[in-house]
């Protein structure tokens, strides 16, 4: 499903919903790139880093319920960082689908916890933040989480080009 870019238009009257819809373009986007390519162009690695595109939308995956469920609510999350290898990189063992379905589940939570909280709320002190430091709001969680979909979704849009010459707002075409 393609989303068209947000617009900054108009006065801002809910910022935490403005960064929702940014999120979702994004993750709309993430699935877009990381769709219609075979089989062995997800499973190498394009970038001299090591990660696969499967990979790398798992990070998106385990970042986002990082910062929202475990961060902000404070619920106890398994695996909060995800797999990595002995090198640090993210690793997964599931199929890039069962990834993009994940993706989509974790936007869905993230609009839910939007929409029943203020953007102000702080985060809950157990859980990520239980330590010393000063607790965020959701709005600054809000940003931090859209500054990473932006960041990797243009890693996406530089793998997708070397794999298959695939650019910006190109469409997206499914192998068969």
């Amino acid at each position: 499903m393609t989303l068209p870019l947000p617009e900054p238009t108009g006065p801002v009257t809910d910022p935490a919903a403005r960064v929702v819809d940014y999120l979702d373009f994004f993750r709309a986007e993430v699935r877009r790139k990381a769709t219609g390519l075979p089989a062995d162009r997800l499973a190498g690695a394009a970038v001299p880093s090591g990660w696969t595109i499967t990979e790398l939308v798992e990070h998106l995956v385990h970042m986002e319920r990082r910062w929202l469920v475990w961060g902000f609510l404070g619920e106890d999350v398994p695996a909060p960082h995800g797999d990595r290898d002995a090198d640090g990189r993210w690793v997964t063992s599931r199929r890039l689908d069962e990834v993009l379905d994940a993706l989509d589940a974790g936007g869905r939570r993230t609009r839910e916890i939007v929409t029943r909280h203020d953007p102000h709320d702080v985060a809950s002190p157990h859980g990520r933040f239980a330590g010393d430091e000063a607790l965020p709001t959701l709005l600054g969680i809000l940003f931090h989480v859209l500054q990473e979909y932006a960041r990797h979704a243009g890693h996406l849009d530089i793998v997708r080009e070397l794999a298959d010459g695939l650019t910006g707002e190109d469409e997206v075409t499914t192998e068969g």
